[in-house]
Formats: C-alpha cells, sequence, structure tokens
C-alpha cells in the first residue's frame, strides 16, 4: 500500500490519476499513523515552500517524514522540501538532502521553468532503470535545488540543477513524472516495484 500525502499544498490528483492507471493500491490521508504503516510514501506538492512547511507542522507530519525508513519519492514542490531549506519565505525543510533551493535568474531565463526539458542521467538508480539518458519530463517550478553530493540526475534551464536526488530510502524528482508521458509512467513504475 502506498501513502499519498496530502497535506493541503498541492494537487494530488494527477498523481493520483497515474497510480489509478498503474492499478495500484493507495490511501491519500494527511494522518501520521496512516502514512506511518503503508509501504511506500508518495509526497507531491506545488505552491510555495513556507506555506508547504506551515501545512506539515500542523498536521504533525514534520518529524514522521524526517525520521520514515519507508521508501519516499517526493514530487517538484516535495522534494524542494526534501532540502535543508528553501530561499522562497526563507524557509526550514525537512533536512534530508543538504542544501538551498534557489530561484531561476528572472533576468536570464523565463520564470517558472515551465514544459518539457531533457533530463542526464548521472548516476545509477533503480529509480531511472530502464530509462534512456536525454529522456525528457515535464517540469513546473520557480526554484530549484543545485546540484550536490545526492543528485542522480540533473537538467540545465540557465542553470544545471538537480532534476532527481536520492539519500537512501529518499528519492526526489523536480519534475511531474506523472506528467512526463512514458519516461515518468515508468519512473513511478519503478519506484513502485524497486524501491
Amino acid at each position: 500500500m502506498i501513502a499519498v500525502v496530502d497535506y493541503g499544498a498541492g494537487n494530488v490528483q494527477s498523481v493520483l490519476n497515474a497510480l489509478d492507471d498503474l492499478k495500484v493500491q493507495y490511501i491519500v490521508s494527511n494522518k501520521e499513523p496512516e502514512i506511518y504503516h503503508a509501504d511506500k510514501i508518495i509526497f507531491p506538492g506545488v505552491g510555495e515552500a513556507s506555506f508547504a512547511m506551515r501545512k506539515l507542522h500542523l498536521n504533525s507530519l514534520v518529524t514522521m517524514l524526517r525520521v520514515t525508513k519507508k521508501p519516499l519519492l517526493g514530487i517538484c514542490l516535495g522534494m524542494q522540501l526534501l532540502s535543508e531549506k528553501s530561499n522562497e519565505g526563507n524557509t526550514c525543510c525537512l533536512g534530508v538532502v543538504p542544501g538551498t533551493c534557489v530561484k531561476y535568474d528572472e533576468t536570464k531565463v523565463k520564470v517558472p521553468h515551465m514544459g518539457w526539458n531533457e533530463v542526464k542521467i548521472d548516476l545509477n538508480s533503480v529509480l531511472f532503470d530502464g530509462i534512456e539518458d536525454g529522456s525528457h519530463f515535464y517540469f513546473a517550478n520557480s526554484y530549484y535545488l543545485p546540484v550536490c553530493d545526492y543528485t542522480i540526475a540533473s537538467s540545465v534551464y540557465d542553470v544545471t540543477f538537480a532534476a532527481a536526488v536520492q539519500r537512501n530510502n529518499y528519492y526526489g524528482v523536480q519534475f511531474h513524472p506523472e506528467k512526463s508521458g512514458e519516461a515518468g509512467i515508468k519512473l513511478l513504475t519503478n519506484f513502485i516495484e524497486k524501491c
């Protein structure tokens, strides 16, 4: 059973549609005991980092998300919240992955970064099993995590940034796999079946 974390900071419906297509059993919850007892956790999110962290605190989810031993996949803002900090609202995040999320330079590129972009696989990870290096994924983000020691895939939008990270049982993708066609569905399948 997969728990999809619904903490009031994101549209989970597109993720649920993808899980329905994959015929995966899941629950949608903001309750710590339900999420804790799931086999795996999907942590989606869109919106503003400080608002999202407030919602996690209000739902008493921060500690559980920081210490879980279950495989966890952060998507978009969910990946950014795995970092130590976001410059969006000067927000302390979960601190699972070192680094600070920063905003793209609006004098150099259009913000938000919207649309398809090439992803380079930098390190082997079961998350990208069977996915061709250089595949395109769908992005919708204004902030990004710079490349760090836990970056497993990167992309370029004025700067090279972490498109995917992995630290132990924590996985994060800046793009939306549920909106990324065949490659995105393969990545979700890999998380469900192999992580």
